[in-house]
């Protein structure tokens, strides 16, 4: 490839590339020669000054143009090109061009790029992209995933998206929040395939750029350039409400006519049944059509929308069910269909509604204005507008605006909205808040420490509702099957109008209502909504409950754990040394404390701070020391009342020179178990002893046997770094079935690779920060704690929020339960069509019974899934 000064290249590609010869005519530049030989079938109307100055300079402009200006050009920044990098040459240091050559600068739109395996795959799609006419100067730069364009006009993304697709690869927009992105809530998908129809019919209109559509939430997103009153409008059109997420529906009135629709509906179909008694001609089939057009019409338009977005949705086929039983003379069978179909969907939508807001008592929880300290006093901001830094006050009975540390004061604050503990935590100056905890005792002040978009609760709500869009097998699964079902069947039902009457097998009035019959049998909605109904309700159910599952694929996945490995400190124990015990060796209890405090509360030792705890706790104040040293890996020394004292560890007092003597057994016995041995003394002799160790949480026992009794767990397995001893003894505390002491990380990896080997399904529970190898090689990870670490969000696969172990047992049970439902919804949805089927042919089956088989299942497996909203306890 022909290459100059002016092309885009970096500056190593420059510095490897030859020399050029370079002209020195003023109507042919070697930019306007290198673009000819390089795009041939391009008019050269710019010159490459302008670009190349943009691309050594370093900058780029996106999603922006503007004129240029005189020193803009190549020509005239040469000295500032020249001070930043005086290796490079340009043409124009060479070469004068005439000021008609400079054309308006470039726009470079920078993305990032998927999918790509080799450089050649960035050869590949470059030499895709450059026969494009829109763009000027096309490069890829397969280190960085990064894919640049220049042009004059702003570039459709949609249709960059959609050609970098047909070459295999994946474009991904960067700079969302500079565009026009909304998130619309939409209500009436009945199933996957209505979503479908929205984002398809949303595609063909010019000023979208971007639409995708999750039913699994009720929600679009779409960038665009429309007003809102434009989107509603064209989702009326196909069907479907939607208003702007988080400001109020205003569609009270379409809502009550939907539903007088369906009472006129209703009154009419009883009406001409009683007519039909009576044998008045005509009447009764009027009353019929007309309550076929009242309660079918929102079916009709929203069909014909699926229809021109090439979707064959359920409304599709109860339309030409009902539509088809009319032009046959059936018009109570019409009017049926669509009635129950209309009453089906109301009571479905209710249900979904209810799966659907299942995260949404979170979302309320956030408070929309905070009470911020100035020098003027106390003001009031929405919380979007408060900055890091800035203090606020809470009052009692208020929630938490923010995430931050208390400055004054002292509270009780619940938490139930973060870690799913309904018990209150007492609060002080110093520890930490979050953003929709609630202040149930005092005012105090506090400094912000995240915004409004970075608070732990917006995080949290951030991943369920990632969590929700994300597709578990079993429904990705379903998805595939229904793609092919659906259009199997509507083609038999076609060919069982057609062939029998042509075989004269019967009349064509029979074959038709039966293929009609079949139509209707052919919406898989029930098979399709089972699925993902119940995956939305347990994620939202455990999000409320203080657990957060990234997704349906690790739902599932923790459903079917019978293998589960712990890590030791922080999770099946408090992670913190205690003081077992305390053995005085002198005649004063009292003054031997009182020299341990004084010396312990110099050292930041997580075993000098036990003891100084312990030493408060009996009631024990230090004395003021002469002189404290520190002695670093050993212990601490200091001078009190003209006396030297020392406390520290047992290899130092021997080094020292201390005979131990009968305490020999002592500390052996406690090292043997894993305990840590404290000795205190003054130069004449041993004043005390300590013992102390890490304890095992409260909580963990109970929940060891909840998960050996209840969740069946075959295997529970500890692993730590720790030595043997201490691992012994917190093993047979818990009666746990292997404990492994002494390991590395790669060392835990291995374990948890022969636990897999063994054909257990396992789980890795921990800290989400020391056991990052594990948690990658494990089938499930589990983190605790994370409301008080980032990095646990980021890390696991599930995350306990509340620093407790219980919410293990609750989480695999609600897993376990998940799957046994998703069963049930899928089994029942398959042996209720199959039932559909059978009765097709012997001429039992009518219309409304098939509307039946198929929207009220849809209803059933819906209700079925909601019971996983009750909060599941062991």
């Amino acid at each position: 490839m022909a290459s100059s000064c002016c092309n885009n290249s970096s500056p190593k590609e420059s510095e490897a590339s030859e020399p050029k010869a370079v002209s020195t005519s003023i109507t042919t530049t070697c930019c306007a020669s290198n673009e000819e030989d390089r795009l041939r079938t391009k008019d050269i109307q710019s010159s490459c000054c302008s670009k190349s100055t943009s691309e050594i300079a370093g900058t780029s402009i996106q999603n922006e143009s503007s004129l240029p200006k005189e020193e803009d050009t190549c020509c005239s920044t040469i000295p500032k090109i020249e001070a930043k990098n005086s290796d490079t040459d340009t043409c124009c240091s060479s070469v004068n061009v005439s000021s008609d050559l400079i054309q308006p600068d470039q726009t470079t739109h920078t993305y990032r790029i998927e999918g790509m395996d080799c450089p050649s795959c960035a050869v590949t799609l470059e030499k895709g992209l450059v026969t494009i006419a829109e763009y000027q100067k096309v490069s890829v730069n397969y280190g960085a995933a990064r894919l640049k364009i220049e042009s004059k006009s702003e570039l459709d993304d949609r249709r960059l998206q959609n050609e970098v697709k047909k070459l295999g690869f994946q474009l991904i927009v960067p700079n969302k929040e500079e565009k026009h992105v909304q998130t619309y809530a939409v209500s009436g998908m009945d199933c996957s395939s209505c979503a479908k129809t929205i984002e398809q019919h949303f595609q063909k209109i010019n000023d979208v750029q971007t639409v995708t559509v999750s039913f699994a939430r009720g929600e679009m997103e779409i960038e665009h350039h429309l007003d809102a009153q434009q989107v509603k409008n064209e989702l009326s059109k196909i069907g479907f409400d939607g208003h702007v997420k988080g400001e109020e529906s205003s569609k009270p009135s379409k809502r009550s006519f939907e539903g007088i629709s369906l009472v006129l509906s209703g009154i009419l179909i009883g009406l001409g049944l009683l007519l039909q008694t009576v044998e008045v001609l005509y009447l009764p089939n009027a009353l019929f059509g007309i309550a076929l057009i009242l309660s079918g019409w929102k079916a009709f338009r929203s069909a014909f929308y699926a229809v021109r977005a090439r979707s064959l949705d359920m409304n599709v086929l109860m339309s030409v069910a009902a539509i088809g039983a009319a032009l046959i003379g059936e018009w109570l069978e019409g009017a049926t269909v669509v009635f129950l179909f209309a009453i089906g969907n109301l009571l479905q939508n209710h249900s979904l509604a209810r799966t659907r807001h299942s995260i949404q008592k979170l979302i309320e929880l956030s408070p929309k204005e905070a009470f911020v300290l100035t020098e003027e006093g106390v003001i009031r901001k929405s919380v979007e507008a408060v900055r890091i830094g800035e203090k606020i006050r809470i009052r009692p009975g208020d929630q938490v605006a923010l995430d931050g540390m208390i400055l004054k004061g002292t509270t009780t604050i619940n938490q139930a909205p973060i870690t799913g503990e309904s018990i209150p935590v007492d609060k002080s100056e110093g520890d930490q808040v979050f953003a929709g905890t609630l202040n149930m005792d005092r005012s105090f002040d506090m400094i912000v420490e995240k915004t409004y978009q970075e608070t732990t609760l917006a995080h949290i709500i951030e991943l369920v509702e990632e969590a929700q869009d994300n597709k578990a097998p079993s429904e990705a699964f379903i998805d595939r099957f229904a793609k092919i079902y659906t259009p199997f069947v509507f083609l038999g039902a076609l060919l069982l109008m057609i062939v029998p009457p042509l075989l004269q097998l019967g009349s064509w009035g029979e074959w038709f209502y039966k293929g009609l019959e079949l139509i209707v049998i052919a919406c898989p909605c029930a098979l399709v909504i089972s699925t993902p109904v119940a995956i939305v309700t347990a994620i939202g159910n455990a999000a409320r409950n203080g657990v957060l599952i990234k997704g349906g694929v690790f739902l599932e996945k923790a459903g079917k754990i019978d293998a589960i490995a712990f890590d030791k400190t922080g999770t099946l124990t408090k992670g913190t040394p205690i003081v077992q015990q305390f053995m005085l060796l002198s005649d004063d209890r009292e003054h031997t404390l009182r020299i341990a405090h004084s010396l312990e509360r110099h050292s930041s030792h997580p075993l000098a701070k036990a003891i100084t705890e312990h030493t408060v706790q009996e009631g024990v104040y230090p004395l003021e020391s002469d002189s404290v040293i520190n002695r670093v890996g050993n212990g601490v020394s200091g001078e009190f009342e003209h006396i030297l004292y020392h406390i520290g560890g047992v290899k130092w007092f021997r080094e020292m020179g201390y005979e131990l003597g009968m305490l020999d057994s002592t500390v052996e016995n406690a090292e043997k178990q894993g305990q840590t041995v404290v000795l205190l003394g003054s130069d004449a002799n041993l004043l005390g002893l300590f013992i102390l160790s890490d304890e095992v949480r409260d909580e963990s026992v109970d929940a060891i046997r909840k998960l050996k009794e209840k969740i069946k767990i075959k295997k529970l397995v500890m692993l730590t770094g720790d030595n043997a001893g201490a691992a012994a003894r917190i093993g047979k505390k818990l009666s746990l079935d292997e404990v492994h002491a002494n390991l590395l990380p790669q060392e835990k990896v291995r374990i948890v690779e022969d636990m897999r080997r063994q054909s257990f399904q396992t789980a890795m529970v921990g800290d989400g920060i020391n056991d990052a190898p594990a948690f990658v090689t494990a089938d499930v990870s589990i983190a605790m704690g994370g409301a008080g670490t980032d990095t646990a969000l980021e890390t696991a696969d599930i995350v306990l929020m509340a620093d407790n172990l219980n919410k293990l047992p609750y989480t695999l049970d609600l897993s376990k339960a998940t799957l046994t439902i998703i069963k049930q919804n899928v089994i029942f949805s398959i042996l209720i069509k199959l039932i559909a089927l059978m009765l097709v042919f012997p001429g039992w089956l009518t219309l409304w019974m098939a509307v039946l088989s198929d929207t009220g299942a849809a209803v059933l497996v819906t209700l079925n899934a909601l019971r996983l909203l009750k909060k599941r306890t062991l």
